[in-house]
């Protein structure tokens, strides 16, 4: 039996030990001609700043690694809202055309007296969001026809046209009465004191005339029909039918309104303000 011996075929740079500088020279041109595609420069990636240094010949991701994204810089170029968020387009509708800065408040249930604030000021752009403060309605939640002494804060759009309180201006550019006749006595559900709820208020329009002191008692729907609903401090507990926040976010929203912005606020529960 005859058996077939093949020669063993040696690496190129093996047989030609006396050519050390023509393989270098070999192995480089392979070298280049294997990493035309995956070196060479393209096209800068979305992202690159103009003039940055890249590193060309770099291998793919090995499978621990596991697959690259692509550098989308998305955060600069997340568009505003063409429309305030959570309000309903019956709701939309109820604001007015020129009003560039809407106070959103939702409450938290229709029966409850816990709320979230939040300024929308409309840009070129979209509606821009300001932070979101915490904030208390009425102590039995929110009806959409409001009574004197019913206990509930009254859904709908509204006016901010006047404000006023007990201390001095704090740099509203509203239209500010300052009086000793913001005082508050007493104490509130929960038994806290309501000394200083009426040190910085705002006028929510409703069942009031607008132009007119908040503490004008015109009440064009009749007297049965409630009034006096103000933005004003929090005294810890819930309202008989006013929106509250703490001192700090009233005198930061008497400073950002702008009557020549013509704001409102749009109050109720998340379900009603949705519709």
């Amino acid at each position: 039996m005859r058996v077939a011996i093949r020669p063993h075929r040696l690496p190129l740079l093996v047989l030609l030990p006396r050519c050390a500088p023509l393989a270098a020279a070999v192995t480089a041109a392979l070298t280049v001609a294997l990493s035309g595609c995956a070196g060479s420069p393209g096209p800068a990636e979305f992202g690159d700043a103009p003039g940055a240094s890249r590193t060309h010949g770099s291998t793919a991701p090995s499978p621990a690694q596991g697959p690259q994204r692509p550098r989308h810089h998305t955060s600069r170029f997340l568009a505003l809202p063409r429309r305030p968020p959570g309000l309903g387009t019956r709701t939309l509708a109820l604001i007015p055309r020129e009003a560039q800065q809407v106070l959103v408040v939702t409450g938290s249930g229709r029966n409850t007296s816990s709320a979230r604030a939040v300024l929308q000021t409309r840009t070129a752009d979209g509606w821009r969001p300001g932070p979101i403060w915490p904030a208390r309605n009425a102590r039995d939640g929110w009806t959409t026809r409001h009574f004197a002494d019913d206990l509930r804060t009254p859904i709908g759009v509204f006016g901010l046209t006047d404000a006023g309180g007990r201390r001095a201006n704090p740099g509203t550019r509203l239209p500010y009465d300052r009086s000793e006749d913001f005082t508050a006595a007493g104490t509130g559900f929960n038994g806290e004191s309501l000394a200083g709820s009426f040190d910085y208020v705002i006028a929510i329009d409703y069942n009031r005339e607008p132009g007119t002191s908040p503490l004008d008692w015109s009440r064009p729907l009749g007297e049965d029909r409630g009034g006096g609903i103000w933005l004003h401090v929090d005294h810890d507990g819930p309202t008989h039918g006013c929106i509250a926040l703490s001192e700090e976010h009233m005198t930061e929203l008497m400073r950002l309104l702008d009557p020549d912005k013509h704001p409102v606020i749009v109050m109720g529960p998340e379900t009603s303000l949705a519709r």
